[in-house]
């Protein structure tokens, strides 16, 4: 819990310095708290304020985090659907926060099934939290693999840019999340919110010089 409390502190520390140290317009203050629940959206999604910084200790309380990106990512497929045995396991690792038994299991799994577009999100996604939500390389190329498996999928740049979002990279953010607008049709059911997340991050990026750096 004291965890959680830090997060929010540094949420609306970040939020005044935004406001008094870089002077940002009230028009703007409403879409820059936006972007900032993203953010902790995407941390809640698989951030663990309360794990220990000894990496000789035991994680604690991974479990939400991994139950939460397991439940995002299955929104996207049909329920019906089989699904292989090697992804039913690493599911259950990612759980209990053990991505890296997921990610290896899977990579095994897609051997056999290298067009499983679920299975390289799910390998993705599970790189991403072994990385504590940073997306290394080969995290990168599982979501490449599956956007290029299903361009209509929005899964793979969805969780691209919610894994930018958490480690504050926002224009890496807009850009994933800006070429998913130009790909979706006018009726997809998620293209409302993601217009109104490129808003927010537009309008972000016009009001905060330091955002307007190449790489930020």
């Amino acid at each position: 819990m004291i965890g959680w409390f830090a997060v929010l502190a540094l949420a609306i520390a970040t939020f005044a310095v935004a406001i008094f140290v870089l002077k940002l317009p009230r028009q703007s203050w409403t879409l820059f708290g936006a972007v900032l629940s993203i953010g902790l959206a995407g941390y809640a999604w698989q951030g663990v304020p309360e794990q220990a910084s000894s990496p000789k200790q035991a994680q604690v309380d991974t479990t939400g985090s991994g139950e939460a990106m397991i439940e995002a990512r299955k929104q996207l497929f049909d329920s019906a659907q089989l699904k292989p045995a090697y992804l039913i396991t690493s599911d259950a690792f990612a759980r209990q926060g053990q991505f890296d038994n997921a990610a290896n299991l899977l990579r095994i799994g897609l051997r056999d099934n290298p067009n499983h577009l679920e299975g390289w999100l799910a390998l993705a996604m599970a790189l991403t939290g072994h990385a504590d939500g940073v997306v290394t390389p080969p995290a990168l190329y599982a979501y490449g693999r599956a956007r290029e498996i299903d361009p209509a999928n929005p899964g793979a740049d969805f969780f691209l840019g919610i894994a930018y979002m958490q480690t504050g990279q926002i224009r890496n953010a807009r850009g994933v999340w800006g070429e998913l607008l130009l790909r979706s049709p006018e009726d997809a059911p998620w293209r409302p919110e993601l217009e109104q997340r490129v808003e927010a991050l537009d309008q972000m990026i016009a009001n905060a010089p330091m955002l307007q750096q190449r790489g930020q």
